[in-house]
């Protein structure tokens, strides 16, 4: 078992991705094999791209007020406390619309943070 305290996980810049940011709580170094947890920070008037990806993550906003983008372009708004489920290849993107940080919870399966 591990217990892991936020405040102690770094910060990764994602690349490509300007005003969002990274911290890989629970992954491979922590024993884990099949699933990542990572909790990102979108800062304000910030969002990551439109994309896709080949498998699916769970969300969970922790902080903050903003939006996602669904598969049909419709912006679903989104505060603490709401989960989404995005789907394999379900385009997709999340923008922070307050003057706080977004933070959100995000577990993908392994391959999600190391891809292949």
């Amino acid at each position: 078992m591990k217990v892991i305290n936020i405040e102690d996980i770094p910060f990764e810049e994602v690349k490509g991705f300007e005003g969002v940011r990274k911290q890989v709580v629970i992954g491979p170094s922590e024993g884990s094999n099949e699933i990542v947890l990572r909790c990102f920070s979108i800062d304000p008037g910030a969002s990551s791209p439109y994309h896709t990806h080949d498998f699916p993550h769970l969300i969970k906003v922790e902080s903050g007020e903003g939006f996602i983008k669904d598969a049909d372009g419709k912006n679903i708004n989104l505060r603490a406390g709401k989960y989404v489920y995005v789907n394999d290849n379900e385009k997709h993107s999340i923008t922070n619309t307050c003057s706080d940080i977004l933070s959100f919870i995000c577990i993908v399966p392994i391959r999600g943070e190391n891809p292949r």
